[in-house]
């Protein structure tokens, strides 16, 4: 049955409240999953994988990883897929990235640590794009998170972002015909991190969004079932 989320603000560590779309099944839960948006902020399409994790028996939000930028009691901005829309989040995904340290990082570890005080279970992070590469990040620095899935995340084939160490297991998925992300480096992504499950798909990048031209049915599903496996093994209390 559908699982309807709503919003909250989550105690930060510097004292903030960060806003955030949470969707929390009844009865026993499969894990946790904290859900990193895209640069497109916590829009429907964010907010409806959410609460499909939730219907999938796993407790799951979604913090808004740009309200530093423009602090709110919302979840701000909320983008489509436009030309615009997505000139919009490459310059918001630049003042995020430019925040001083921690920046966002601490906001990511906010969700993981509010989960797993919340529900009590191991708590894993699937991240989309920009939260691809926030996914790995966090499996590379917060020793809470059990787990982390990457969907064709945006800088983390780079050379910089493939040298770190994760401290979780790791699944990435990446499109083939992804032009923001050249299938070379994915490879030697894979190369570098053999530890890590790789999988590359006769798609483009969004290929799991169904509200953008990229999506590729196919490649969603296998990457989906995929996905839920990996939790299901890894968060298993």
């Amino acid at each position: 049955m559908p699982h309807t989320g709503q919003l909250l603000n989550l105690q930060t560590p510097d004292g903030r409240l960060l806003p955030a779309w949470a969707a929390i099944p009844e009865g026993p839960l499969c894990g946790a999953v904290v859900v990193l948006q895209e640069i497109f902020g916590v829009n429907s399409h964010i907010r409806a994988v959410t609460e499909r994790f939730a219907a999938r028996g796993f407790a799951a939000v979604a913090p808004a990883l740009f309200y530093r930028l423009a602090p709110c009691d919302t979840l701000g901005v909320e983008l489509g897929y436009s030309d615009a829309d997505m000139q919009q989040g490459r310059q918001l995904k630049a003042q995020a990235e430019a925040l001083p340290p921690p920046g966002m990082a601490q906001d990511v570890g906010t969700a993981v640590d509010w989960l797993a005080t919340t529900t009590g279970q191991k708590v894993g992070a699937v991240g989309f794009c920009w939260g691809g590469l926030l996914a790995w990040r966090a499996a590379c620095s917060l020793p809470q998170l059990s787990a982390a899935v990457c969907y064709y995340g945006g800088g983390m084939t780079g050379p910089e972002e493939r040298s770190r160490q994760p401290l979780c297991p790791v699944m990435a998925h990446f499109g083939r015909h992804d032009h923001f992300i050249p299938v070379d480096t994915v490879l030697a992504f894979d190369q570098v991190q053999p530890q890590a499950q790789v999988f590359v798909y006769d798609a483009d990048h969004g290929f799991n969004c169904d509200q953008r031209a990229s999506y590729d049915d196919a490649s969603a599903l296998v990457a989906r079932d995929r996905t839920l496996a990996f939790l299901d093994t890894q968060l298993r209390t």
